[in-house]
């Protein structure tokens, strides 16, 4: 098979969860909705943050990042994928692909990196409250979420630079969604080894970093809880960890899952149903997630509501 330099490749075929026609209308409706959910929860969370002066606080200030980063994810993915059901049309074009991988990639990355630092800012808050308005000042958390978003988009812009370099093959045939970079690299006909290696590497150094992160600061949490003389009060410190550690669990819970299913199932896809999970369910579970468990959350949601 001969291949095509990249200036050639007009366009790629997302082959989606699946290619039955019967199951294509109730799979619109199911992604149209959690679509839709995602975006009203995420957006309620932002306007409720910004409308109510009591959570002008950089707990809420994360948050709030972290559902504009959960929307704007869910719309790097699934607009097009609706499109092309309803369309019947697979076909993605080359520059769209490649946009569509750099633009996962920065807030995948973004996100990885917002929740270690929401556990340093619990660790903060609970091993050193009386030095936490000193220590978690706006300017810090500014350039917290600055360093964050910068890393993320150096990291995409590398990734994307380096996959413009590849030729690819005429069977251009993604078993996803959405154009993920190691599905993308696959197709490649010229030698990706180094885009593999640095795609790995990359991934396993970003994610390291944010795990060791949230597993220091709450190993000292534990430590500074185990040290307080009172059961209520340890409870109820460690309560405010409750929601943060749900969204750590889901987030990195499911990225796992999708690793372990691309090297043990051989059904591309099994794996395509496995990458809904970390690029979908998270981002619709967020809110929720933080609003319920949360009363100030809960009552600057009625107000807006009302």
């Amino acid at each position: 098979m001969e291949p095509r330099n990249q200036t050639g490749v007009s366009e790629f075929l997302l082959l989606g969860v699946t290619e039955d026609p019967e199951l294509q209308p109730l799979l619109f409706c199911l992604f149209l909705s959690m679509y839709l959910v995602t975006i009203l929860g995420n957006l309620l969370v932002i306007l409720a943050v910004s409308s109510d002066s009591r959570l002008h606080t950089p707990m809420y200030f994360f948050l709030s990042n972290l559902s504009f980063t959960d929307i704007c994810l869910s719309t790097t993915t699934i607009p097009k994928m609706l499109v092309n059901i309803q369309a019947q049309n697979q076909s993605i074009t080359y520059t769209g692909c490649i946009t569509q991988v750099c633009f996962v990639l920065v807030f995948l990355g973004f996100e990885n990196f917002l929740l270690a630092v929401m556990a340093y800012h619990r660790y903060v808050a609970i091993c050193h409250p009386l030095r936490y308005t000193v220590i978690m000042n706006p300017h810090l958390c500014g350039w917290l979420i600055l360093l964050s978003l910068y890393i993320s988009i150096m990291d995409a812009l590398l990734h994307s630079l380096m996959v413009l370099q590849l030729s690819f093959c005429t069977d251009l045939e993604i078993p996803q969604f959405f154009c993920e970079l190691a599905q993308v690299i696959k197709l490649a006909c010229s030698d990706s080894f180094i885009n593999t290696i640095l795609a790995n590497f990359m991934a396993s150094v970003l994610s390291g970093i944010s795990i060791f992160g949230i597993i220091f600061s709450y190993a000292k949490i534990l430590y500074s809880l185990l040290r307080m003389p009172s059961a209520g009060r340890r409870y109820k410190a460690f309560s405010t960890c409750g929601s943060h550690l749900l969204v750590v669990s889901l987030f990195y819970g499911t990225g796992l899952g999708v690793y372990i299913s691309s090297a043990v199932m051989d059904s591309s896809r099994n794996t395509a149903v496995a990458s809904v999970m970390y690029t979908v369910v998270p981002q619709l579970m967020n809110p929720f997630t933080y609003s319920l468990r949360n009363r100030n959350m809960k009552e600057a949601l009625k107000k807006i509501i009302r």
